[in-house]
């Protein structure tokens, strides 16, 4: 398939590098000021390298990738709140066109899902976002093969971030925010940490869950979740936990009283006690039981291998 990727950060500089393995073609990237344009398919080296050399991606405007030929619009643009901007424009202006759109962007999924799914409905495009919960990990593809009637609830550790703080605040005995820190040397946390250590972006994934989950009876937004952080989980509360066998991890929910992220009681050789940045999710299914599904939830090669997976599954 011919592909325009739009957002030149980890993950859609991944996708335009390992596109050609997956015997698909990128026709357009752009990154917030610059495009690059071939329909005959660009140069993915000297892109992803003048990215890195210059800070842009080409000489063209960003609009210039939206309205070239391609068959999949890949929105790997950085997620926003409320209204869904820029990335949602980005989603309508391709199924306008009848063009797939294929989502690593959890902000139309989880603010606009009605919107999205209403957009999909008149457009002979699909829309797909594997990549938007849990990076490699194949959730919602899981939850599709079952049929989301099938499944119940869906929980789990959803931010990577915000488990290695925990789990190394456990293991050695340290307090936030000298792991916090620690992980910010490491390249795992953000200069502003907030958005993964406050429990917003597990309550994006859990919105998506619970959107997906519904069936479009209900849809659900970041407005609709009980959310808690870890900013206030002190050493103390570990070591105690420690002592009777169990730990802390930041757990999300989607099941059908609601959605809820927050600092959980966990056993702690379960299941749910990944450590480090790995992720898990747990699907209750009505026949097959519990479902536990896990692996790398973030990175760009990772997360890259979930919307080329969706390219695929739109090629089939």
């Amino acid at each position: 398939m011919k592909l325009a990727v739009l957002g030149a950060g980890a993950v859609g500089r991944s996708v335009v590098e390992l596109a050609g393995e997956y015997g698909h073609t990128v026709t357009a990237v752009a990154d917030s000021g610059s495009a690059a344009v071939d329909p005959d398919g660009i140069d993915a080296d000297a892109v992803v390298a003048r990215k890195e050399r210059e800070g842009v991606v080409g000489d063209g405007d960003p609009d210039d990738a939206l309205a070239a030929e391609y068959d999949a619009l890949v929105e790997a643009t950085p997620t926003t709140l409320g209204d869904a901007q820029p990335g949602f424009g980005h989603v309508r202006a391709a199924l306008e066109r009848d063009r797939h759109v294929v989502l690593a962007n959890k902000g139309p999924v989880a603010e606009r899902y009605g919107d999205l799914r209403a957009l999909e409905r008149e457009s002979a495009g699909d829309a797909l976002f594997e990549a938007t919960v849990g990076g490699a990990i194949p959730v919602l593809s899981t939850i599709a093969d079952f049929g989301p009637s099938k499944v119940t609830a869906a929980r789990g550790v959803l931010n990577g971030t915000a488990n290695f703080v925990l789990s190394r605040m456990a293991a050695e005995g340290l307090d936030y925010e000298h792991v916090l820190a620690e992980a910010q040397d490491l390249g795992v946390a953000e200069a502003d940490p907030s958005f993964d250590v406050n429990g917003t972006d597990a309550a994006l994934k859990c919105v998506i869950l619970a959107n997906v989950l519904s069936d479009d009876d209900v849809v659900y937004s970041l407005d609709d979740a009980a959310v808690e952080g870890i900013t206030d989980v002190p050493g103390s509360a570990l070591e105690l936990a420690a002592e009777d066998g169990r730990t802390v991890r930041l757990i999300g929910e989607a099941a059908a009283d609601g959605v809820r992220v927050g600092p959980r009681l966990v056993p702690e050789n379960g299941t749910l006690a990944v450590t480090g940045t790995r992720n898990i999710v747990q699907l209750e299914t009505e026949h097959a039981g519990r479902l536990n599904v896990s692996g790398r939830g973030a990175g760009g090669p990772e997360t890259a291998t979930a919307v080329l997976a969706d390219v695929g599954r739109l090629g089939r």
